[in-house]
């Protein structure tokens, strides 16, 4: 039997957040979640995904189902499992989450800003294995869209996985959700989730 949930008026995290309630709450294995931005559309499938669904999408253009089944065996009630640990890489190397807000470091003279950001970022490869997660939030994300004069550095960075997570109510705020050209559209619950288990946390 399927389960449906409306999600559609809700806010980020409002989506996932109550796809995770009800899985954690039913033992099921048929759901479909309602949403009405392309952002949920992402993150919800990403999540039934994490968790053993198989997903298809349909749309309307307006409003979209993302359907989710596995098989019924499977089909127990989940544990609240956060979707980032940290990697078994061995040594003494930390966990760091970066966290950039902007396309500048600094506030007094934007054109300086933006070149040190630049510089910044390309400069990232140098931590090795300490960089753990590259997280793009408000304006952040135009870094990590097709215009971004670092964008190759970036893709480069998730090549060498480096996870790399994309707020999805910027991008759709901004008009740049199709624009995205590198990592994972993420949510609030994501990046509370990866700053809980990162070592350290830099925000930029």
């Amino acid at each position: 039997m399927i389960k449906e949930l409306d999600c559609r008026k809700l806010d980020c995290p409002a989506p996932v957040l109550q796809t995770k309630q009800l899985l954690e709450a039913n033992a099921l294995s048929h759901v479909r979640i309602l949403v009405d931005n392309d952002a949920a559309v992402e993150n919800v499938s990403r999540f039934l995904t994490f968790h053993g669904f198989e997903i298809s999408v349909d749309s309307d253009g307006i409003s979209s189902a993302v359907e989710g089944i596995k098989e019924a065996a499977d089909a127990t009630i989940i544990e609240s499992a956060p979707a980032f640990q940290k990697s078994e890489t061995g040594g003494s190397s930390q966990k760091i989450m970066i966290m950039i807000s902007s396309t500048q470091m600094g506030r007094e003279d934007q054109e300086l800003g933006e070149k040190l950001m630049i510089s910044y970022i390309k400069t990232l490869k140098e931590m090795g294995e300490d960089l753990w997660q590259l997280v793009f939030v408000n304006h952040g994300v135009k870094l990590a869209t097709k215009d971004s004069a670092v964008l190759e550095e970036i893709q480069a960075l998730e090549a060498d996985k480096v996870g790399i997570l994309v707020c999805g109510t910027c991008l759709t705020h901004l008009g740049l959700m199709k624009e995205k050209k590198v990592g994972q559209t993420t949510n609030m619950l994501d990046i509370v989730t990866a700053m809980q288990y990162a070592d350290k946390v830099i925000n930029l």
